[in-house]
C-alpha cells in the first residue's frame, strides 16, 4: 500500500504498480528529488510539487512504460509503453530488447519553401536511414515523427521554442538556442523572422551536418545518463515573440489574398 500525499502542483508523475518492475531508474534518474529515496526500489511519489512542468524525464526512461503524467496535455506517450505480455528485469540487459526504444521527432515551421527546414528533414532522413538498421538489430525499436508547427497553439502544445528542432527521446539535440534571420520564413509571413543556427564544434550551420545529427542520437541511446533528464525548458512555457509575429503574419497573409496564393 502506497501513501497518497494532498498533491499542489498541477503536473507529476504517476506509476502504473501493475506494469512496474522497481528497477530504480526513475528514482536514481531523478534530480529534482520527487521520488522518496526511503522507499528505493519502490518508486514512491514523494514530493510532486518538486516535478518540472513538463518534464518527461523519468517518463522517457522507464523501460516498463509504466509512468504517465497529471496535467499531461502534449499528447506525449511513453516510448516503452507495451501493451502485450510483461517481461520481468529493467530492460538494460540482455532479456526483452523490444523495452528499448528511440523516439525521433522533427518540428518545422514550413517544408514547402524554407531552405533551413527543408535541407535539416533530408539530412534527418538520410542519418536515421543509416542508423536505424543498426539499432534495431541491437534491439531498439525506431520511431520518427514529423510535425509541422502550423499554428501558435501547436507551437504551445509541443513547447516550440525554435524552427527546426529536432527531439531525441524527448530532448533538444540542440544545448542551447541561436538563430539568425531566414528569408525564406520571412517572406511566407511577410515579417522578419529568425530561424535556428547549429552550432557545432566551433562552427555554425543553416543546415546541421549529419555528424551532428548522428552523435545526438548516439549520445541518447548509448550515453543519456549523462544528458540529464530533458526537462532543462522553463517551468512556464512562453511562445517566443519572433514565432507570434510569423503566425501571426502568415495568417494576415492569408487573409489577404483569400487562401489562394499563400502557402
Amino acid at each position: 500500500m502506497h501513501s497518497k500525499k494532498e498533491v499542489k502542483n498541477s503536473w507529476y508523475p504517476v506509476i502504473d504498480y501493475t506494469n512496474c518492475t522497481e528497477c530504480g531508474i526513475c528514482i536514481e534518474r531523478c534530480p529534482h528529488g520527487v521520488y522518496d529515496l526511503q522507499k528505493v526500489p519502490t518508486p514512491v511519489v514523494q514530493n510532486p510539487e518538486s516535478c518540472i512542468d513538463h518534464c518527461h524525464g523519468c517518463g522517457n526512461r522507464c523501460p516498463q512504460g509504466a509512468i504517465v503524467y497529471a496535467g499531461e496535455d502534449t499528447g506525449w506517450i511513453p516510448p516503452h509503453h507495451k501493451t502485450g505480455k510483461q517481461s520481468l528485469g529493467c530492460g538494460c540487459n540482455s532479456g526483452d530488447h523490444s523495452e528499448k526504444s528511440v523516439l525521433v521527432e522533427y518540428l518545422y515551421l514550413d517544408l514547402n519553401t524554407c531552405d533551413r527546414c527543408i535541407g535539416t528533414d533530408q539530412k534527418l532522413e538520410e542519418v536515421v536511414s543509416v542508423l536505424a538498421p543498426a539499432l534495431k538489430l541491437a534491439g531498439y525499436t525506431v520511431e520518427t515523427r514529423k510535425i509541422e508547427i502550423a499554428t501558435k497553439d501547436i507551437a504551445e502544445k509541443h513547447r516550440f521554442i525554435s524552427s527546426p528542432t529536432i527531439r531525441v527521446n524527448g530532448k533538444d539535440i540542440c544545448k542551447s538556442t541561436s538563430e539568425s534571420d531566414c528569408g525564406c520564413c520571412g517572406k511566407i509571413s511577410g515579417t522578419q523572422v529568425d530561424c535556428r543556427v547549429f552550432e557545432y564544434g566551433e562552427e555554425s550551420f543553416e543546415v546541421p551536418p549529419k555528424e551532428m545529427i548522428a552523435s545526438a542520437i548516439l549520445q541518447e541511446v548509448f550515453g543519456g545518463s549523462e544528458m540529464g533528464c530533458g526537462c532543462e525548458e522553463p517551468d512556464e512555457y512562453v511562445c517566443p515573440p519572433n514565432l507570434v509575429s510569423f503566425f501571426e503574419g502568415k495568417e494576415a497573409k492569408k487573409v489577404s489574398c483569400e487562401g489562394n496564393c499563400c502557402s
